[in-house]
């Protein structure tokens, strides 16, 4: 079973990528948003086209629940609420109680 242990800690390390990908993005939306860098740039509009990509779909089930508050977008703030839980409390007490019960 040390096997499915390593499974769950490759897990956490893949929803902590994604928990900076989604800060990556916030920051460069409000950067965005402030007009302290503009998307006629190809690179700035390259990164973002392409954290648009990776983020849009993990937004989305969370945008089709939350109630709509015009330009302020919580989405983010929620995900990255659930993925914290995910990876701080349910991971690490499978991991802890794999690792106790001798697998």
């Amino acid at each position: 079973m040390a096997f499915l242990i390593m499974l769950l800690q490759i897990l956490q390390l893949l929803l902590t990528v994604i928990s900076w990908i989604i800060i990556a993005h916030a920051i460069m939306s409000w950067l965005i948003g402030f007009n302290v860098i503009n998307t006629y740039n190809e690179f700035v509009r390259t990164i973002w086209n392409a954290l648009e990509r990776i983020t849009r779909p993990i937004y989305n089930p969370v945008r089709r629940i939350m109630p709509d508050f015009g330009a302020l977008d919580l989405s983010p703030i929620v995900v990255l609420l659930i993925l914290y839980i995910l990876n701080n409390y349910v991971l690490n007490t499978l991991i802890a109680q794999l690792a106790s019960s001798g697998y």
